[in-house]
């Protein structure tokens, strides 16, 4: 523990130091009670006009104008300081939503002028490529818009359109890739505060949804922990952030071997490795690299907080 201290300390010397300003906002926010107005002041430098999020705000995306990733980027961070539906930040995103969503109930994930600038191989833009994306991000932005919308409203109504829609794959599932399925994580911890609207919605009961959502985790989960330095694997804490989660009783023992291992990884700087590389934009990606660096240390770190392992 006492180790695990001190690379904090010398992680929030670099946070500060190197990473984005908004990274250094939300860290300050996170772990030493800093202003919820600083990081969405800094996070609205990212937003277009249409209400919409782009400029890199997701370092794997460069395209400046308004996506679907970047925009579920900024909800992520909207949520994170707890920014109330009627902020401006949160009404112009809900409009954008509202705006940009098509009419099959989705958000694309990946537009054919994102290949015009830098990005990671995973998302560039070719014909069919949403087959391979499906809800992500759709399911998690449905569920953004459904908490910062009154019940039965009609951003509301376009939202739980595509929840619905969703559930229909979820259900009918019996593998899911990790990323996809911590969006339906997600959502399932958004609705429990609107329980009954989700069951008059959707037909479904919650309850059903997250033990569908345990038994896709239970597939696409690697449970052995040797093999985790090997490749980009789905662990423990990729899906289980606190001892909150409903997961966590059954996975208790791994999500510690997980904490162990994360402290264990720490640099110099107190950060951890980028797992994965572009092939392509070498000069960017050493930025994005960088980027990443302090978004993951703050996650880390703040998952490291939540299970008690720092002070």
């Amino acid at each position: 523990m006492e180790k695990l201290q001190q690379a904090f300390q010398r992680a929030e010397r670099w946070v500060k130091r190197s990473a984005r300003p908004l990274e250094a906002a939300r860290w300050d926010y996170a772990f030493n009670g800093g202003s919820r107005a600083m990081v969405l002041d800094i996070l609205a430098a990212f937003q277009n006009e249409d209400g919409g999020f782009g400029n890199a705000l997701e370092p794997d995306y460069w395209l400046p104008s308004s996506s679907s990733i970047a925009t579920w980027t900024a909800c992520t961070i909207l949520l994170e300081v707890e920014a109330d539906a009627d902020h401006p930040l949160v009404r112009s995103v809900v409009n954008y939503l509202c705006c940009s969503q098509e009419p099959t109930g989705i958000w694309t994930t990946v537009l054919p002028e994102n290949n015009d600038y830098p990005h990671a191989p995973w998302w560039h833009w070719e014909p069919g490529v949403q087959e391979t994306w499906m809800f992500n991000p759709s399911v998690a932005l449905a569920a953004y818009l459904i908490h910062w919308s009154e019940p039965g409203s009609r951003t509301a109504e376009q939202a739980w359109m595509t929840v619905r829609l969703a559930l229909e794959r979820l259900m009918d599932c019996s593998k899911m890739d990790m990323h996809e399925l911590s969006l339906f994580l997600k959502l399932k911890e958004l609705m429990e505060q609107r329980n009954a609207e989700f069951e008059t919605q959707t037909n479904y009961r919650l309850a059903e949804v997250g033990a569908k959502v345990k038994e896709l985790v239970g597939v696409e989960l690697e449970t052995d922990p040797s093999k985790w330095m090997e490749g980009y694997f789905a662990l423990p804490l990729t899906f289980i952030q606190s001892p909150d989660s409903y997961l966590y009783p059954d996975y208790k023992e791994l999500v510690e071997e997980n904490l162990r291992v994360f402290a264990e990884q720490v640099d110099e700087d107190g950060l951890w490795p980028v797992a994965w590389g572009w092939g392509a934009y070498p000069e960017e990606f050493a930025v994005a690299k960088r980027y990443w660096q302090g978004i993951i240390a703050l996650e880390r770190y703040r998952i490291f907080k939540a299970f008690g392992w720092l002070e």
